[in-house]
């Protein structure tokens, strides 16, 4: 009999990736599998916030958001490289939500986390201050700004997946579940890799469903289980378009159908507006963001910005499914963002837990709340309960203060790497920059240069390290070089990438990765 493990996880976004590496970090034997890429899904599509949810609190939602403040600056802590925090200007709009909700709300919001490390709440005055000019003028006489944090969403999802795996849990992408069965209290989930349609059967004693918008497709592959849980999807659209402002901080705007739009800087030149909020029928894999989704964003942020913004102005779209447990409320946008876990066991057999809704910033109690509800069927008690709220994830291994530092001692050690070039990689990789770029003295040294400080040196990297197989993968989910590179470009990434997976690219120089 082959290797049975204590834990399979069907589902690579965040919520699968945390559970693996808090269970691996426990001392459990851990397999996850993923059907593309990870964070192909849900998870790189969000509107990029580890953050309370400000507007959770007009649903009354105050245990969701109080975790989500707690989280908020936990994660900060252990990924202070793809987490940063962000102010947020809030402008007050006459006939909207009154002056004193906005004060009421943001109090809220500033002590029922227990806020430590972040700045808090403040009035601005838009007529004067920096923030007000991009405004329309005259229209807007004060505002409220608050403190949240921006994160690199599927790197969060990389990073935790590439911890687990360090801590021993095996990692499969592209790799389908296509049919579960329990035999003597053991799951069986047959894996079929999508590249070469081999079959593989693996065996855990707990199966874990967090296939996101996909958990009902699971669940009908011959698990034996009916799902009492209803999943609502709910479609968010963002734009992306050309920096339209020179400061450093984001907008919350309210409009006039009581939902929320964002605009955030975004990699350096460039705004991220969104996001929609719509229910959802279809292949969560063939989601777009629609014409009416962007005009009403670029409406949306229009009615608040000296220069408006229309269709012609953005440079690219994305779009996700969030899978929420249906709660029965009447609109997508006031659906709850809670997670809830339904636990089954077929027959008196061996357990399986499916994961329903969830939000980015708590994917960390997530994992733990699942684990300890899968405690008696574990047996892995290597690092005690609650570990990953103070262990770095990988590269993150220095203080919420220190990236500036972080960039000159690069640049110090590299001295061949530009600026901006250097920012790109400690943001990327915190303190694991030097693991990629190893023994380089020289540009040269890195291999052929692809466009926009993308290397062969971090190409290598990125397939040994982090499960990177085609160019989407390293330019819109490792990277958003994306923005940068022409379609030419990343035509060459690609074909290098066939290379690699064929066996046919030329020999390695010595001193790179093996």
């Amino acid at each position: 009999m082959g290797q049975i493990f204590d834990l399979a996880i069907i589902g690579g976004g965040i919520n699968g990736c945390g559970i693996a590496r808090d269970a691996a970090g426990r001392g459990n034997s851990v397999f996850l599998c993923e059907m593309n890429d990870l964070a192909s899904g849900t998870s790189s599509w969000s509107t990029k916030l580890i953050h309370g949810g400000l507007r959770y609190l007009e649903y009354f939602e105050f245990r969701l958001v109080r975790e989500a403040l707690i989280e908020r600056e936990r994660l900060w802590k252990i990924a202070p490289h793809i987490i940063r925090p962000l102010r947020f200007v809030l402008p007050h709009h006459d006939g909207l939500r009154p002056a004193w909700r906005l004060r009421l709300g943001l109090l809220l919001y500033d002590y029922i986390g227990g806020r430590k490390l972040l700045p808090p709440t403040r009035t601005v005055d838009l007529a004067t201050a920096e923030v007000g000019k991009p405004l329309i003028p005259g229209r807007f006489a004060r505002g409220f700004e608050y403190s949240d944090c921006f994160v690199d969403d599927a790197r969060l999802v990389l990073l935790t997946a590439r911890d687990a795996a360090d801590r021993g849990a095996e990692i499969r992408t592209r790799s389908r579940a296509v049919d579960i069965r329990q035999f003597d209290n053991v799951w069986h989930v047959s894996v079929e890799d999508a590249r070469s349609g081999r079959r593989e059967t693996i065996q855990a004693r707990v199966l874990i469903n967090a296939a996101g918008p996909w958990v009902e497709n699971v669940l009908a592959v011959g698990s034996g289980v009916q799902s009492q849980v209803k999943v609502r999807l709910v479609q968010g659209s963002h734009i992306v378009v050309r920096k339209l402002y020179d400061h450093d901080r984001a907008y919350i705007f309210q409009n006039a159908d009581g939902r929320i739009v964002f605009a955030i800087p975004y990699q350096d030149d460039f705004t991220l507006i969104g996001t929609t909020d719509r229910d959802y029928e279809g292949d969560p894999a063939k989601v777009t963001a629609s014409p009416e989704e962007i005009a009403y964003l670029c409406e949306a942020v229009s009615a608040y910005l000296a220069k408006p913004v229309t269709p012609a102005d953005v440079v690219w779209t994305f779009s996700g499914v969030r899978p929420l447990y249906d709660d029965g409320a009447s609109d997508a946008k006031a659906a709850t963002r809670e997670y809830l876990f339904e636990l089954d066991r077929p027959n008196n057999g061996a357990p399986l837990l499916s994961i329903f809704g969830g939000k980015i910033t708590t994917y960390r109690r997530l994992a733990e709340e699942a684990l300890d509800k899968l405690a008696p069927f574990l047996r892995g008690a290597a690092a005690p309960e609650g570990w990953t709220a103070n262990a770095p994830l990988p590269g993150g291994d220095f203080d919420v203060a220190g990236i500036d530092a972080q960039i000159a001692a690069l640049r110090r050690d590299y001295p061949f790497l530009g600026e901006a070039h250097a920012r790109r990689l400690v943001g990327a990789y915190g303190t694991s920059a030097r693991k990629m770029l190893g023994d380089a003295s020289s540009m040269a040294d890195l291999g052929r240069a692809f466009g926009a400080t993308l290397t062969e040196r971090e190409l290598r990297y990125l397939v040994a390290q982090e499960w990177a197989t085609t160019a989407e993968d390293v330019v819109w989910r490792r990277s958003k070089l994306g923005l940068r590179l022409s379609t030419e470009e990343i035509a060459a990434i690609e074909d290098w990438m066939v290379e690699q997976r064929n066996g046919t690219a030329a020999p390695r120089k010595a001193g790179g990765l093996a």
